[in-house]
């Protein structure tokens, strides 16, 4: 079967596959990675594929019709979110209109957190493939071929006499291995320099080592509606295997990013994965996802393999509110992690959140104490999101603290996330002014200011913090004077 994997169009340039599906204030563009995944398991199945990504090739409506048309498919997958959801759906439609042969499924967070809900915006939706859809669409695209029933394809969602029908979820695939290296199917289908994390040098490349996540988070989405908390690890040496190919094939690649939810939850092969790195002597840049329960030893050989920088989730600087949101971290624990990671060399680009559960201004202000305490080499700060499906999301419904549930009210005018939880005491605007606030706070800090620049005199991350650093301040100046 002929199946086009498409990332389709929208007015904003977000990223439907990260964690964070907005248009961002640093200029990051996520790979469609899921998408193209599922486009590499899909062929080594036999289908004939093409991966298409109107959001980084800037193609508006007609342009992608006509180059998904092009193609001839009988099938198409179409990632979509929850902000783009209705936008995504009318496409759909749009494409239907054209070719009524065309089935299409949707896939991705939101749709498998609400698939009944996904399903009533537009009859032109054939199918849903619920959380991790690859060996589902090779199901899903074998029974249209052969007789059209569907009934026993497991994890989808469809319309059967009226009626919605969910089948039985499918169990996650284990054996991560069986996938072909995405980094191949991005080389075939995508041009890398289309793709920009503000964290890592460019052209970079985002791949994954695992799927899940075992940590219990109340306000993280992918674990929680689409890959689980159930986790699985691809071998040391198929991962490596595909870094030494991305280092022969795809010269042109500066940084590799690992963008498991969290690549550091086994140690040992935390171990083993960086050793092989070093015995195979593959000279490559990589950082990734990680928690504050790296062991020192760990995090020397992971410098010594070339990691570069770890992303951690360091959220508040209130152990109780640390609690509320089943963080599972100690703030002793995370200050130790930030002085190992010093020594160790290795940059630290910390994550923090603001409306938590519990949170207060004096709460929060706290957080940004603690943050400059810490001394991460750059920081971010957002409010929480309560997406659909996580506990965080059931928790803010029940109270009634959600603003809206409305798609289409969930971007602001420059296409990011809003704030869309009002508490008794800490409102949805009060979140916003402290959020820019103590943002410009930490980076106009003479002190952070200084160690900022000495810590990235390196030609390539100074042209890599030049370009953030550039994004982001026309974006807090814009905020500024609206």
């Amino acid at each position: 079967m002929k199946i086009v994997f498409l990332n389709p169009p929208f007015r904003f340039k977000i990223s439907r596959a990260s964690r964070w599906p907005e248009h961002t204030k640093s200029g990051t563009l996520y790979y469609p990675f899921w998408l193209a995944y599922a486009t590499g398991y899909v062929e080594k199945m036999g289908h004939e594929v093409l991966l298409l990504d109107a959001i980084a090739n800037d193609w508006d409506d007609n342009e992608t019709v006509k180059r998904v048309l092009d193609f001839n498919p009988q099938l198409v997958v179409m990632d979509t979110s929850m902000p783009s959801i209705k936008s995504d759906v009318a496409f759909a439609g749009k494409l239907k209109s054209i070719d009524a042969n065309i089935k299409v499924c949707l896939v991705g967070t939101f749709p498998s957190a609400r698939p009944e809900y996904t399903m009533s915006l537009n009859p032109s939706i054939d199918f849903i493939a619920r959380k991790e859809y690859d060996m589902t669409i090779v199901d899903l695209a074998s029974a249209l071929e052969k007789d059209g029933d569907v009934s026993k394809v497991l994890g989808i969602t469809y319309f059967d006499g009226g009626k919605i029908v969910n089948t039985p979820g499918r169990p996650y695939i284990d054996n991560l291995d069986v996938f072909p290296f995405v980094s191949k199917v991005y080389k075939k289908f995508l041009n890398s320099r289309h793709y920009r994390y503000a964290l890592a040098r460019h052209p970079m490349i985002q791949i994954m080592s695992a799927r899940g996540c075992p940590n219990q988070c109340v306000f993280c989405n992918v674990p929680q509606t689409f890959m689980s908390r159930h986790f699985r690890m691809r071998s040391a040496k198929d991962l490596v295997d595909e870094m030494e190919w991305i280092k022969e094939n795809m010269p042109e690649i500066k940084e590799i990013f690992i963008d498991d939810d969290t690549m550091t939850v086994d140690k040992n092969r935390m171990l083993e994965f960086s050793r092989l790195i070093k015995e195979r002597g593959i000279k490559i840049v990589w950082s990734t996802n990680a928690r504050v329960d790296i062991p020192k030893d760990v995090l020397k050989e992971m410098k010594e393999s070339g990691c570069r920088m770890l992303i951690v989730g360091y959220e508040s600087g209130n152990q109780q509110i640390l609690k509320n949101i089943k963080k599972g971290i100690t703030l002793k624990q995370a200050e130790q992690f930030a002085k190992d990671a010093k020594e160790s060399g290795i940059k630290i680009y910390g994550c923090f959140m603001i409306g938590l559960p519990g949170d207060t201004k004096e709460t929060i202000r706290e957080t940004i104490e603690w943050a400059k305490k810490l001394k991460p080499d750059m920081i971010q700060i957002e409010q929480i999101v309560p997406f659909p499906g996580t506990e965080f999301y059931i928790w803010a419904k029940a109270k009634g603290y959600l603003k809206t549930e409305d798609p289409n009210n969930w971007l602001d005018e420059t296409g990011q996330l809003g704030f869309l939880i009002d508490y008794p005491n800490l409102s949805s605007e009060d979140i916003k002014k402290m959020r820019d606030k103590l943002t410009l706070e930490f980076y106009t800090d003479p002190r952070q200011m200084f160690r900022i620049f000495m810590n990235n005199l390196h030609p390539r991350e100074f042209v890599r913090l030049a370009k953030a650093s550039k994004d982001y301040f026309v974006y807090l100046l814009k905020k500024k004077f609206k």
